[in-house]
């Protein structure tokens, strides 16, 4: 599988986890050719827990978006990382009514 199909897969199986979280920026992303796979960090306003940078592993041969944990970031670093253009843009956020998952 090329770059572009795994990441358009990984956008297919990640935008309609990760979209109730919106804005959400992409940090990191590491393509690992060998496994057909890609790890990837965004960073958002989690409703319970603030700022948080959480990574994901999609793995392209078994179509499967992994949770791979999270950790809480500054507000000074979410501040710099809103500078740039989101992977996912909100019109209007509603962050409080999304499931917390």
């Amino acid at each position: 599988m090329n770059d572009k199909t795994l990441l358009q897969n990984r956008d297919v199986k990640a935008i309609p986890h990760i979209q109730q979280y919106a804005p959400v920026w992409i940090v990191d992303q590491l393509i690992i050719k060998d496994d057909e796979a890609v790890q990837f960090n965004v960073v958002f306003q989690h409703p319970l827990y603030g700022w948080v940078n959480r990574r994901y592993r999609f793995d392209g041969f078994n179509n499967v978006l992994y949770h791979k944990g999270q950790t809480l970031i500054s507000e000074d670093e979410a501040l710099e990382i809103q500078e740039t253009e989101p992977y996912i843009s909100a019109l209007v956020t509603d962050i409080p009514n999304s499931y917390g998952g």
